[in-house]
């Protein structure tokens, strides 16, 4: 059974690609209200795993409850989304011939109430004034920055109880960089419950609560951040320490 704080519970979670074991007895819990950061180097399953969670891989073993109990393991993707998990994928994947706006809209298409969905969108609006002034521009007329700004304004749409992040600074400019961390850091003091892939391990482990290391498809370390910062196998593997 789940703790009354927990939101996400992952046991024995195995994960192939054809003979290519990708994961490997994945255990790993999310609390609400917190931020958890996964690190690792590429290639070590990261992404795997987050789809995995969003429904978008298929696990081979293992179990993952949400919340209030809920057993989502061969839950489809769409139904996951119904039940509060929003995922802004590696790649941002907008539909760029759509409008910004529509793009947004998009991540609200299970929800009914308009006055709420406006709400959130002027929320959004608010936090990324960019996005409010290309509104009616196609997502693919957006630089990379403004683009990323979008991807995770469309997962917020969908009023998600947990946020998926996958690599949010990924070739992105450090000025915007900084901008998308420091939006990030005002998530974290809303309580939005954040599981956070991030290849700048050391922001990572600074914003975060606390941290998973996968290493070859297995966690190899876990604990609090600010530990984890402190740890030798960290700095060297990780922070360049």
């Amino acid at each position: 059974m789940l703790k009354s704080n927990n939101l996400l519970k992952l046991s024995k979670l195995d994960c192939h690609y054809g003979n290519i074991h990708v994961l490997q007895d994945i255990n790993l819990e999310v609390k609400k209200g917190e931020i958890v950061a996964l690190i690792g180097a590429n290639g070590a399953g990261k992404t795997t795993l987050m789809k995995t969670i969003s429904g978008l891989k298929e696990q081979n073993k293992g179990e993952i409850i949400f919340k209030d109990n809920i057993h989502i393991t061969n839950t489809p993707a769409h139904k996951r989304v119904q039940l509060g998990i929003a995922q802004v994928p590696e790649g941002r994947e907008l539909f760029k011939s759509l409008s910004v706006k529509d793009n947004l809209m998009l991540g609200a298409y299970t929800r009914n109430n308009k006055k709420e969905i406006e709400k959130d969108l002027n929320f959004v609006y608010e936090k990324f004034p960019i996005l409010f002034e290309k509104k009616d521009l196609s997502s693919g007329t957006l630089s990379g920055g403004q683009q990323q700004m979008l991807a995770i304004g469309r997962a917020l749409m969908s009023k998600p109880d947990l946020l998926l992040m996958d690599e949010p600074s990924m070739g992105l400019a450090p000025v915007i960089v900084e901008e998308i961390f420091s939006f990030i850091e005002e998530l974290k003091k809303i309580n939005m419950t954040v599981f956070l892939v991030e290849q700048n391990s050391y922001f990572a482990l600074t914003i975060s609560n606390r941290a998973y290391v996968l290493e070859n498809g297995q966690i190899v370390l876990s604990g609090d951040s600010k530990k984890l910062l402190d740890d030798p196998r960290v700095k060297e593997a990780y922070l360049g320490m």
